[in-house]
C-alpha cells in the first residue's frame, strides 16, 4: 500500500494504514493485535468518530489534525510499561519541532502533555492488554493539533496553524514516525530510560511550583519538587513526600509561566 511504504521510508521497519474515517484508531490497532498483527503498526486516520482522551473523556477529531495510534508487541518487560508515556512525549516533542522548525517551542507537563505558550497542543493515551496467546500489546494514541483544536473544560488548547506554522497532518506523521523509532532505540526497551528521562527534563514545565495534582478519588496540593529514577512526580505536602505515579497535574497560569521563562 502506498501509506505503507510512506510510513517505511520514514521510519523503516514500521508499517502504516490509513483510513479516512474511523472510530478510533487505538481501538482499530487492538483489534489488530487480536488478529494476530505482530506489531510497529502505524493506525491513521483523517477524522475520528469516538476519539478518546485519558480517564475516558471525549477527544474531539475534526479534520486537519493528526490521528495516530502506534501499535507494539512485547515492548519491553511488564515493569517498565511506565516509561513509555515519557518515552512517547519525549518523541512527539522532536516530531513537533522538527515539523515547525522551532526548537525549544514545545514545553512538557508531567506526565506527558505537550503545551506551546502554556496551552496543550496535543493528546497522548496509552492502552495495553495481554493476548490469549500471552503477548503484551501496547498501543500509543496521539493527536496533535495541526490546524484547529478543541475547547478543553481542564485545559487550555492551542492549534500550530494559529501559531503561524503550517503543518499538514501527513507531514506530522512523518516526523512523529521517525522521532518515534529513534526514541524507542534509545529507550532500549527500558535500559535507555536514564537519557529518555533527561530529554524530558530539559523541556519540563512546573518543577518548584505549587501543583495541585488530580486522582480518580481525590486532590493533593503540594510542591512539585522532582522527578524520581523511574520517572514518577515527587510532591512535597504538609504530610512528606509523596510519589505519584498518574494523575492530572494543574498549577496556576503565573507559575507557568515563571517556569517556562526560566
Amino acid at each position: 500500500m502506498a501509506e505503507e511504504a510512506k510510513a517505511v521510508a520514514a521510519a523503516p521497519g514500521y508499517r502504516r494504514r490509513h483510513r479516512e474515517t474511523v472510530g478510533s484508531t487505538s481501538v482499530e490497532a487492538l483489534q489488530a493485535a487480536r488478529a494476530g498483527d505482530p506489531g510497529r503498526l502505524w493506525l491513521t486516520a483523517a477524522c475520528q468518530t469516538a476519539g478518546r482522551g485519558r480517564r475516558g473523556r471525549t477527544w474531539v477529531s475534526e479534520r486537519g489534525n493528526l490521528y495516530a495510534s502506534l501499535l507494539l508487541t512485547d515492548p519491553c518487560p511488564a515493569e517498565r510499561l511506565g516509561d513509555l508515556p515519557m518515552v512517547c512525549c519525549v518523541a512527539l516533542a522532536d516530531a513537533v519541532e522538527a515539523a515547525t522548525g522551532s526548537l525549544g517551542l514545545v514545553k512538557l507537563k508531567w506526565p506527558n502533555d505537550l503545551l506551546v505558550n502554556g496551552a496543550k497542543i496535543s493528546g497522548i493515551l496509552l492502552e495495553s492488554e495481554y493476548m490469549a496467546d500471552g503477548r503484551l500489546v501496547v498501543v500509543a494514541g496521539i493527536g496533535v493539533n495541526c490546524g484547529h483544536h478543541p475547547g478543553d473544560a481542564l485545559y487550555a488548547t492551542i492549534d500550530l496553524a494559529s501559531l503561524g506554522y503550517r503543518v499538514t497532518p501527513d507531514d506530522m506523521f512523518s516526523r512523529l514516525a521517525a522521532a518515534m523509532a529513534s526514541r524507542l532505540e534509545e529507550w532500549q526497551a527500558g535500559k535507555g530510560f536514564d537519557a529518555i528521562r533527561a530529554a524530558w527534563l530539559r523541556r519540563c514545565v512546573g518543577i518548584g511550583a505549587p501543583v495541585t495534582v488530580r486522582l480518580p478519588d481525590r486532590e493533593i496540593e503540594g510542591i512539585f519538587s522532582a522527578l524520581d529514577e523511574d520517572g514518577r512526580l515527587l510532591l512535597e505536602t504538609n504530610s512528606g513526600t509523596m510519589t505519584i505515579s498518574a494523575g492530572d497535574v494543574f498549577f496556576s497560569r503565573t507559575a507557568e509561566r515563571n517556569k517556562e521563562n526560566t
